[in-house]
């Protein structure tokens, strides 16, 4: 995957994210980590609400994790939206990958360079890089 330069690649599980920035170009791709922004985890309920009263109602974790996602797209959504990320990119284990497509805004779609349903949380930017290579 050719990553411009200015993509941003956003890495998020159920609990943490992490944002890195390709400060390089397309032939020479160089990762820099972001400061990772404070998002409100509160307002989300996950999946939009769509977890209701059923029988098979999510854990309180698994409700945590949603509502993290939620906030992750969320502050995608307005930066993308804001016009502060043109390139994107994201990386996430499958569950919280899913999670995330249901919360994008349109825009978001147009700007998105790729997806990875990995969980790289924690890795170098090497590894991040290597991944990318292998999609």
């Amino acid at each position: 995957m050719l990553l411009p330069h200015g993509a941003v690649i956003a890495l998020v599980d159920g609990e943490n994210w992490t944002l890195l920035r390709n400060a390089g170009n397309e032939a020479t791709p160089d990762l820099a980590e972001l400061p990772t922004p404070h998002i409100d985890e509160h307002n989300h309920s996950g999946s939009g609400g769509r977890h209701g009263p059923t029988a098979s109602n999510p854990s309180p974790r698994q409700m945590h994790e949603d509502a993290h996602a939620g906030a992750v797209a969320e502050w995608l959504n307005q930066q993308v939206i804001g016009h502060k990320i043109e390139h994107l990119v994201v990386i996430a284990p499958p569950r919280t990958l899913g999670e995330l497509r249901h919360h994008y805004a349109k825009q978001v779609s147009q700007v998105l360079l790729g997806e990875v349903a990995k969980d790289l949380i924690g890795r170098k930017p090497d590894e991040v890089l290597a991944a990318l290579r292998g999609k």
